[in-house]
């Protein structure tokens, strides 16, 4: 696609980046087929190929206005389009850039600029989200009831975790929002990886990933929480932890990102290379080892629903799916496995309307197979689906954990 991007855009620091993106963009329109916001709304500015052309104008120095900002706010980030095109165009990382372009250019209506303000104020410090979740909870009766649904039921507490004993060590991202919406799933990840001969090392300085600032467009202070994260894993990782296990696939998918995205930083862009290097999805872990050495009481017939951060940004469709069977769970068929439950992140508070169609799409694909429960890989994920008040929703290793005899 022929590119001439503006004065202004050509002095922004990943300006050669969103060129050479939207060079490598040949308007094909393969995107727009499994683009889920797409096939809802049926708008070419509501699928990728449109939103690049959108991004292509504003980094060209066309005008733009809160149209613009509203159909780049529209997209989930499920990075679907990516896992279709077959020109390999990096569409996130556009995305990332001209989002972050357009927040300079368009002021946003208070209640906005208030939720997202929020937002990236709450979810990321799990002290605070921990509080005012319980907050909520005690005040769910007398709350309207678009608000009461949102707030989740309380979880199942944490279990017991072994002690380190092992010589093979591991660090795990704790997370923010997971430590009180789902308290039992890291946990449940270090009893059953201690069954293999594998400890978890703490390192309590970590915390959020830095994925809700980044895309809520404060991407500087996202990416200050990733070095903050990098200073607390490295001093494990010179001490020989072999990965750094991330238990939410939105985690992950941002954490392996950390090398590109800090690839320019002279204090850290090593750092973040190895870290990135080290990054496994939980599911990468567990198909690595002797599965078949477990007793398990498979009993449950299971619907996995595979987040978009697990099988389009980190490119490991089946890979969970792969050790459920390997363990004898009975997995139920999904339809559309490929589409977006509506999740992504904060998008369900952002874009609610959306967010709903999207989750009752996909519960009705899960269901299809009368499963006796959904298991998932991301914490957002469990956390919207579960509100649907259907089939309970867990994460997949937790169901794992109790059936070990």
């Amino acid at each position: 696609m022929q590119t001439n991007l503006s004065d202004e855009a050509k002095l922004l620091p990943r300006a050669k980046e969103a060129e050479d993106i939207l060079r490598s963009c040949v308007h094909c329109g393969f995107c727009n087929a499994t683009c889920p916001t797409y096939q809802l709304l049926g708008n070419e500015l509501d699928g990728p190929r449109g939103r690049i052309y959108l991004i292509k104008q504003m980094l060209e120095g066309e005008p733009v206005t809160d149209k613009t900002q509203l159909h780049l706010d529209r997209c989930l980030t499920c990075r679907n389009c990516e896992t279709t095109c077959p020109s390999g165009v990096t569409y996130h990382a556009l995305l990332d850039i001209g989002r972050e372009m357009l927040e300079r250019r368009v002021e946003r209506p208070a209640a906005e600029r208030m939720l997202r303000a929020g937002l990236r104020h709450v979810i990321p410090r799990a002290k605070t989200f921990g509080a005012l979740l319980k907050v909520g909870r005690m005040m769910r009766p007398v709350l309207p009831a678009k608000l009461g649904d949102k707030i989740p039921h309380a979880a199942a507490a944490a279990g017991q975790r072994p002690v380190k004993r092992h010589a093979r060590k591991m660090l795990m991202l704790e997370g923010c929002a997971q430590r009180s919406l789902s308290p039992n799933t890291n946990a449940a990840a270090a009893r059953v990886l201690d069954r293999f001969g594998i400890s978890i090392e703490g390192a309590p300085e970590a915390g959020c990933c830095g994925a809700t600032d980044y895309h809520l467009n404060a991407q500087d202070a996202g990416l200050e929480r990733a070095r903050r994260n990098i200073d607390a894993w490295w001093p494990k990782i010179d001490a020989g932890a072999e990965a750094i296990i991330q238990t939410a696939s939105g985690c992950g998918a941002f954490v392996k990102e950390y090398g590109h995205l800090l690839r320019d930083d002279p204090l850290y862009a090593a750092k973040a290379r190895r870290v990135s290097e080290l990054t496994r999805d939980l599911g990468e872990v567990l198909a690595a080892l002797p599965l078949e050495q477990l007793s398990i009481e498979a009993d449950q017939r299971v619907a996995f629903h595979c987040p978009c951060t697990l099988q389009h940004a980190q490119k490991l469709g089946g890979s969970v799916e792969g050790v459920l069977g390997r363990l004898g769970f009975d997995l139920s068929p999904v339809p559309d496995a490929h589409l977006c439950c509506g999740s992504a992140g904060t998008y369900s508070f952002t874009q609610p309307e959306l967010a709903r169609k999207l989750r009752d799409n996909k519960l009705d694909a899960l269901e299809s197979g009368k499963p006796d429960v959904i298991a998932t890989a991301n914490i957002g994920c469990q956390t919207h689906l579960g509100a649907g008040g259907r089939t309970a929703v867990r994460h997949w290793i937790e169901i794992v954990d109790e059936a070990i005899a």
